[in-house]
């Protein structure tokens, strides 16, 4: 009804729609209808509808805070917000708008602000709303990561309103006073998207390492190495060559010397040293403790994971029950890996029970231990509130 007094009738609407989404700077988009139901052609991406929601933050800030309601009295009944889910779980959440059909699937349109920061993300095709709102808290938190801590905020251009011509009306932008009005007659130019390239197309050949010359030899030097080298050889004599002796004259034969007496030492001989005493040998009833196989000189001790540094460390949250600490182990890692934001200083830990391994978070105040709480219900994960003692 509101596109048909609009517009004229809902073609003349969807034409006004298509028109204002090209001066928006949303060139994938293409309307079929006003309902959004699934159409032949009726198609977005992810990136237009980003565009839209920064529009729809900046041009109509008025109006922006009807998407932060979690629900709305329509006279005959309360209506809940579709997004009051992901709201409630992730901290900064202000908007904007979820979506849903059986061929798109499950889409969210999201925003956030944490202190002068705000980050805008859109999720299309999720397979629910708790695997749909846990990839935006994904993108949210990754952005927020990344988002510098000082930029010149820069304005989307105000596309110009169209009247029931279909051609731009005259300008009806707010005046500097008035919220959202810029002052000028003309807004700040939109941002642009930077992308910063740093690997190298190729990569350089090192340079060599530098060496010392080594400096020609002269002619006198060699002159004189080689006449030492030619002294040398003239000094030194081979030995003379011994023929073999085939006989020998009886007249050479004589007899050969007496061996010479040894010669004694005056000295007298060193005295011996003391013989040393054996040691004693070891009684029969001493047990080694490296022999002995009941032997535990340690008691085991639970393994701690992590260090908790968060609060004052007396609450905690309980993930569930299993058979196995290997099994309690792997989704207590599993998690906290998920969620480092708010289980990052948490202590893992896997306690044996009559009833199974309980795998819980402790070491955490009560604040973060209730929104890390919310966050895994958002994604359909159990999770109960573990107070002190």
């Amino acid at each position: 009804a509101l596109g048909e007094a609009i517009g004229g009738s809902e073609a003349g609407f969807i034409r006004r729609m298509n028109q204002m989404a090209r001066a928006m700077g949303m060139t994938r988009t293409t309307f079929k209808n006003a309902n959004g139901l699934t159409k032949a052609g009726h198609l977005s991406t992810a990136r237009d509808m980003t565009t839209l929601g920064r529009h729809l933050l900046y041009d109509f800030p008025q109006y922006y805070n009807l998407f932060s309601r979690r629900s709305e009295d329509a006279g005959v009944r309360t209506v809940n917000n579709t997004n009051r889910r992901f709201l409630d779980s992730y901290r900064g959440a202000d908007g904007i708008k979820t979506g849903y059909t059986s061929a798109a699937g499950y889409n969210l349109v999201a925003s956030a602000e944490r202190g002068r920061e705000r980050i805008i993300a859109t999720v299309f095709g999720g397979r629910s709303t708790a695997s749909r709102n846990a990839k935006v808290a994904e993108l949210l938190d990754l952005g927020f990561r990344r988002a510098p801590s000082s930029a010149t905020l820069r304005l989307p251009p105000r596309p110009p309103y169209f009247g029931k011509g279909g051609a731009p009306a005259p300008s009806t932008a707010p005046p500097a006073d008035a919220p959202g009005g810029s002052g000028s007659s003309q807004r700040p130019p939109a941002g642009h998207v930077v992308r910063v390239v740093t690997a190298v197309a190729k990569s350089p050949r090192p340079k060599p390492r530098p060496q010392q010359a080594t400096p020609a030899a002269s002619d006198a030097l060699l002159a004189a190495i080689e006449d030492g080298v030619e002294d040398v050889v003239e000094t030194t004599t081979p030995a003379p060559t011994v023929p073999p002796v085939t006989e020998l004259a009886e007249t050479n034969l004589a007899p050969a010397p007496a061996p010479a007496p040894p010669v004694v030492a005056a000295e007298a001989a060193a005295p011996a040293p003391a013989p040393v005493p054996a040691p004693p040998p070891r009684p029969q009833d001493v047990t080694i403790a490296a022999t002995d196989p009941s032997y535990s000189p340690v008691e085991e001790l639970e393994i701690v994971t992590h260090v908790s540094t968060s609060g004052d460390g007396s609450w905690g949250i309980e993930v569930g029950r299993f058979t196995t600490r290997y099994d309690a182990e792997r989704v207590l890692l599993k998690i906290a890996l998920g969620d480092l934001g708010t289980l990052g200083n948490a202590l893992r830990k896997a306690a044996n029970r009559p009833d199974g391994w309980h795998a819980t978070f402790v070491g955490m105040s009560e604040e973060a231990a209730d929104l890390a709480c919310r966050r895994l219900e958002a994604r359909a994960q159990k999770c109960r509130l573990v107070g002190p003692g």
